[in-house]
Parts: C-alpha cells; structure tokens; sequence
C-alpha cells in the first residue's frame, strides 16, 4: 500500500480520479457518497445522517458517525464488500435518452 502525505488543493477531475482509483473512501460530503457509488469504490460516511440516502440502500455506502472506532469497524466492513451494486444515479445516458426522446417526437 502506498501512503500519501498532505496533498495541495485538487482540481474536480484529479480528485475524482484518485477517488476512482481508491479501495476506500471515507467522507462526510454528500457529493463524495454518489461519486464513490457511481465508480464502484465503497464508501464509509463519517456523519450521523446521510445527504444521499440512496448510496445506503444501493448498498454501496454505510453510516459510521464521528466514533473512531464505529469508523474502524464500518471500514473493514467495507473494505470486504464487492461493488456490485445498481448504480441508482442513472446510467450516464440522459443526454442521448433525452435527445432520442426529442427527435422521436
């Protein structure tokens, strides 16, 4: 495993790209909870409510508050769980469905 230091102030798509990359994530930013689902990477949300319910449900993210060692427990959870969830965000076609939808009109 490669340990990172303290990283400078990361554009959107560097980060979602280490994110993308990552085994884990832990986070407390509702945006991060959807990204990690619609990658496949697990997510651990380190609040005692979630700003995407539909992350919990899809199974692709579990609530472990601010207790460090509920975060411990929730993390080696998660570490063990296979990302095959149904993204609940959509499959990335909107635009072509929306476009079809139109033209078909």
């Amino acid at each position: 495993m490669k340990a990172f230091g303290p990283l400078e102030p990361l554009g959107f798509l560097e980060f979602l790209q280490l994110e993308a990359g990552a085994r884990l994530v832990l986070t407390d930013s509702g945006g991060v909870q959807e990204e990690a689902c619609i990658l496949g990477v697990p997510c651990v949300t380190l609040l005692e409510d979630i700003e995407r319910p539909d992350t919990l449900k899809a199974g692709s993210n579990v609530l472990a508050s601010a207790d460090a060692l509920r975060m411990i427990e929730k993390a080696k959870l998660m570490m063990g769980c296979e990302n095959g969830w149904r993204n609940p965000f959509g499959d990335g076609r909107a635009g072509e469905s929306i476009l079809e939808h139109l033209t078909a009109c």
